[in-house]
């Protein structure tokens, strides 16, 4: 079998994959707040975990393998949307969970077992908060009930920071009803326009950090084989989901494998509305970027690094697509290249792994490249995005024909202006003894080809 490597961010080391069941491999992702499209930087958790799945599918069996991943529907941010849009939380919510879907899908990312609305398990979360009530690490003050973090003498470890450093360098919620700084709602009082349930404590609703360790307990059980998410969940999101759910089920570890993927930047800088580098995924597809080449950017980078999406990184990753599809067009796929299984097995080296399909296509090895690029989420007939190239097969006997006249009168003016035209409409013409292939690369639009056809 398979020998899979990952980066643990618990005990900072990359480790062998081992699960707790090889017929019920478990794995958790924080997915979206619904309240608006997700932007570029949303897909990237997406993807990264969307590859680790399809690689523990191929490896245990996808009928092994439960992924979960959450819907956040109750928040702060929703009911602001909610209140300045006249419209309710949940057509709000529904329609922006199928956005992210939609979206999601349209890069490549598979459906996971389980995707969990956050206001559909409101009764685990009382129910967990309530042990961690009777235990003596929560408490209730105002209607609110809070989580006492020093009575986790282990809080910390997944950050690797202490409390007091916590307190100096964090910005902390400084309530009255607080013990100490540091400790962080697990449920607060709603008034009547807000979200409400009812609870031991009153009409309220659940903190956000609660929500996963709820949803993830019941899904996958007290202890699981992989959490994932954003390095900017790890603190406080993650800690506190890990400190919450030790707390309440002290012989159980929650999660084994902790692993974060880095951040996004556009052109070099923090994506930022004010430096007007902002962009949704859906802004991508709408200006013709097809899904694939979204994600062939994405995993150009390994997952624990800075990605940096640029222009150029576009322009090359959609001329080696259609380079690859053209290359496998009626290939089926088989098994994946060992090489290619390797990489990713080593702690998602995706970077790795495409050096090995460009290497395979450099060769002409189609199947191999086909089958070896199903594993990563690419080439597949269910990425949309990509404008259907019309059959190129004429214009490329045309060429021919003019080749041959112009090899004869010495006059290429109408082969250049043929070559020209064709480069306009971003195909790349290839010219050798064998004959003219034409191909379909960056930029490609099939709408200038009209005065050729």
């Amino acid at each position: 079998m398979t020998t899979i490597r990952l980066t643990n961010t618990l005990t900072k080391r990359k480790e062998t994959f081992e699960p707790l069941d090889p017929r019920n491999v478990r794995m958790y992702v924080c997915g979206p707040t619904v309240y608006d499209r997700a932007h570029l930087g949303n897909a990237r958790p997406a993807v990264v975990f969307d590859v680790l799945f399809r690689l523990l599918r191929h490896v245990y069996g996808a009928e092994h393998v439960t992924y979960v991943r959450n819907i956040t529907d109750v928040d702060d941010k929703i009911n602001a949307r909610a209140a300045e849009s006249g419209r309710t939380i949940r057509e709000i919510t529904d329609e922006t969970a199928q956005w992210y879907a939609d979206d999601m899908a349209a890069v490549g990312a598979l459906t996971p077992t389980h995707t969990p609305r956050a206001t559909e398990w409101i009764a685990p979360m009382v129910a967990m908060i309530e042990e961690l009530i009777d235990g003596g690490h929560a408490y209730e003050a105002e209607g609110h009930v809070l989580f006492r973090v020093r009575s986790d003498p282990a809080y910390g470890r997944l950050s690797g920071r202490s409390v007091d450093d916590m307190i100096a360098g964090a910005r902390v919620e400084v309530a009255p009803y607080k013990e100490d700084p540091m400790d962080f709602v697990l449920w607060k009082p709603s008034t009547p326009d807000l979200p409400g349930w009812d609870s031991p404590w009153g009409r309220g609703r659940p903190g956000w950090h609660i929500e996963c360790s709820a949803m993830a307990g019941e899904l996958l059980g007290e202890t699981f084989d992989i959490h994932g998410g954003g390095i900017d969940l790890a603190f406080p999101h993650h800690e506190n989901e890990l400190a919450q759910s030790s707390c309440a089920h002290p012989d159980a570890g929650f999660a084994r494998v902790w692993m974060h993927n880095e951040m996004l930047q556009v052109e070099g800088k923090k994506m930022s509305k004010s430096l007007g580098n902002f962009f949704t995924v859906r802004d991508l597809l709408d200006q013709g970027v097809p899904g694939e080449v979204i994600r062939f950017v994405f995993l150009g980078t390994h997952y624990s690094k800075p990605m940096d999406w640029t222009e150029k990184k576009r322009e090359e990753a959609e001329a080696t697509l259609r380079k690859w599809r053209a290359l496998t067009d009626g290939v089926e796929p088989g098994a994946p290249h060992p090489e290619v299984l390797a990489a990713i097995a080593d702690d998602l080296n995706t970077a790795g792994a495409l050096a090995v399909l460009h290497r395979l296509a450099g060769e002409g090895d189609a199947a191999s490249l086909a089958s070896s690029a199903e594993l990563l989420g690419l080439l597949g007939t269910d990425l949309g995005g990509w404008e259907t190239a019309p059959d190129l097969g004429p214009l490329a006997e045309r060429l021919s024909a003019l080749r041959a006249e112009a090899m004869a009168s010495k006059d290429f003016a109408a082969v250049d202006a043929m070559k020209a035209a064709l480069a306009a409409a971003g195909v790349e013409v290839r010219m050798s003894k064998g004959g003219v292939d034409l191909v379909p690369g960056a930029g490609f639009d099939a709408g200038k080809l009209g005065a050729l056809t």
